[in-house]
């Protein structure tokens, strides 16, 4: 295809996704309606549901081979009721929808990413609206995973059922597509695909949109991810939960102990106190910090409006995006566990667990990095405690080198599309699938995310601001144009 004919169907593409913008919305509204969070075990059936509606979507707008891909891993031996050995998934996990179109003879191929799979909405009294009832409200959709991340994957899907009409069925670059079910979970199922059919996922670039503009109207390209390490501390101390009257005093108790333990993993000023747990954290180049010096960032906005509290804390010697993009942190998500319910019960759980988490940044390795605290959690064992540290799942660190022609096709359209130049952000979160292409496919991602600071992911209230969605599908058509051409 030449340059000119394929600018020609790049802005026919263009036009088609202005015209069809109520629609696309409706459409994203039936898969926000689909609660398909992918911790729950009661929505597994829902997590199925919307696998099969991004599918029949793909089917659609003119992808081939479209199928949903199982996640089960290898096979194990166990006993039923009967003491009869059968053989089951050692892990039953929610599938991946892959689809292609890969006729662009001479162009290259770009590997479409995204996922379908939703966070928890709870607490649901927090909710102005119910969470899988997407409502517009000031210019946003508001639903559980309205921009992390079902709005944002609809944009890849929206931006190549443009193309294929504008083409009379015909894209300008070769795509592959895959959408999991489980990023939410840690992408267990997704990884072991990569590591074991990464010839069926082959392409020159892969394009993300799960990341998040730096301000309202900013273009904004995410070039690094920190990494992550999430897990599990179980402190067991009696048999069974015991009357703190008749045993307080003597019995352990497994709550007092993880506090004692967490109490010491960081110190008053946010430092982490693991041994050695600093040594791979490689600094930022001098020209990194002068961009983000170079930010329309304003600290006090930040703490009030988006963070909401009296004072921000951290590391001490680092500005706030430093601490945020490119500075490990850890942090405790919650200690279920003992009695939670209304009035009072005088218990000594029989054990507790705690859920801790730490954000790596490069040049640090999960593998190390959990070697190093789970030993540092080992040796404050509290007296008559047994500690058990458990890794959940893991991410590798990223930064992507912005020179290359795909970030300069993406910076290129949304300048088209914003009317701005592009800024370089690192992002604090992790994406544990960007590592996963660059180790095991070789090839670059563009993280080309739409979403805005104030869009409460993971928190109730999610929104995606619907300029933005629109803005999105027609930057990620002239991408591909650009690629194309």
């Amino acid at each position: 295809m030449t340059k000119l004919a394929t600018a020609d169907q790049t802005q026919a593409a263009v036009v088609f996704a202005r015209e069809n913008q109520g629609r696309f919305v409706e459409e994203l509204k039936a898969l926000l309606r689909i609660p398909s969070v992918s911790t729950d075990p009661e929505h597994v059936g829902d997590v199925r549901k919307a696998a099969e509606f991004v599918a029949a979507e793909l089917r659609r707008i003119g992808l081939e081979n479209v199928r949903l891909v199982e996640t089960s891993t290898e096979e194990e031996v166990i006993a039923d009721a009967a003491g009869n050995a059968r053989m089951v998934p050692a892990r039953i996990g929610h599938p991946l929808v892959y689809g292609d179109w890969l006729h662009a003879s001479g162009a290259p191929t770009v590997l479409c990413y995204g996922h379908y799979d939703v966070q928890p909405a709870e607490p649901l009294d927090e909710w102005k609206s119910p969470p899988f009832e997407p409502t517009e409200r000031d210019g946003n959709i508001y639903a559980r995973g309205a921009v992390d991340d079902k709005g944002q994957m609809w944009m890849h899907v929206k931006a190549l059922e443009a193309l294929m009409v504008a083409g009379g069925g015909t894209l300008p670059v070769n795509v592959r597509v895959i959408v999991e079910g489980e990023e939410e979970v840690g992408g267990e199922g997704i990884a072991a695909f990569v590591r074991e059919h990464g010839d069926q996922l082959k392409a020159d670039v892969a394009l993300v949109s799960d990341t998040e503009m730096f301000a309202p109207d900013l273009p904004t390209l995410c070039v690094g991810l920190r990494g992550m390490i999430y897990t599990e501390i179980e402190a067991r101390g009696a048999r069974t939960d015991l009357h703190s009257g008749l045993f307080g005093g003597a019995a352990p108790n497994p709550f007092v102990a993880l506090v004692q333990v967490i109490a010491q993993l960081k110190d008053a000023e946010g430092k982490i106190l693991i041994p050695g747990f600093y040594d791979g954290v490689a600094t930022p180049t001098d020209a990194e910090l002068k961009a983000w010096k170079a930010l329309p960032f304003d600290e006090e906005h930040y703490r009030e409006t988006e963070v909401g509290s009296v004072s921000l804390t951290g590391e001490a010697g680092y500005s706030v995006l430093e601490r945020l993009w490119a500075r490990p942190t850890l942090d405790v998500h919650g200690m279920p566990g003992g009695f939670i319910g209304a009035g009072a019960k005088t218990v000594i759980p029989a054990k507790a667990v705690a859920k801790v988490s730490m954000r790596l940044v490069p040049d640090m390795t999960p593998t190390e990095s959990f070697a190093k605290y789970k030993a540092y959690v080992e040796s404050l064992c509290p007296k008559g405690i047994v500690l058990e540290v458990r890794l959940i799942h893991s991410g590798d660190p990223i930064v992507v080198s912005t020179d290359n022609k795909f970030v300069q096709a993406a910076t290129e359209a949304m300048h088209e599309v914003f009317g701005k130049d592009t800024v370089f952000v690192r992002g604090g979160g992790s994406i544990p699938i960007v590592g996963d292409f660059v180790r095991e496919l070789k090839i670059p991602t563009v993280m080309m995310g739409f979403g805005l600071p104030d869009d409460n992911l993971h928190a109730p209230n999610e929104k995606f601001h619907l300029a933005n969605f629109y803005r999105g599908i027609e930057s990620i058509i002239r991408f591909f144009g650009g690629v194309g051409a």
